[in-house]
């Protein structure tokens, strides 16, 4: 059986441009416009897991998601969601559960120590 791994982590906003803003300042590199039979929706295009925001809709997968995002410091990712227009629902050294510009809540994890030392 093949490996599991994350692959597109999306987030329904009431404003999906306010989220956009959020979102490319949070990560450091623009969602890009996507369009599928689904509906519109915007994304980043790496290597890695892949991050997007679409209109706040019914269906399932339309209400919230709970991500973990790995960050080499947790205070400094703090200030930076609050000056974003995030909030911080549950700060902490090694987690913290955050809420982005439109209300979906995703986690912040710290980075281990082990994986920073060797990049």
């Amino acid at each position: 059986m093949a490996s599991v791994r994350p692959s597109l982590i999306e987030f329904p906003a009431d404003d999906p441009e306010r989220a956009r803003r959020f979102w490319s300042g949070v990560l450091g590199t623009e969602l890009e416009q996507r369009s599928q039979p689904e509906g519109e929706g915007w994304q980043t295009h790496t290597h890695g897991t892949e991050v997007g925001v679409h209109a706040r809709g019914r269906g399932p997968g339309d209400s919230f998601s709970l991500p973990y995002l790995t960050v080499p410091d947790i205070p400094a990712a703090l200030e930076r969601v609050i000056a974003l227009g995030g909030a911080v629902v549950h700060p902490g050294e090694r987690w913290a559960i955050c809420r982005d510009s439109e209300g979906s809540p995703f986690a912040l994890a710290a980075e281990l120590a082990e994986l920073a030392e060797q990049r």
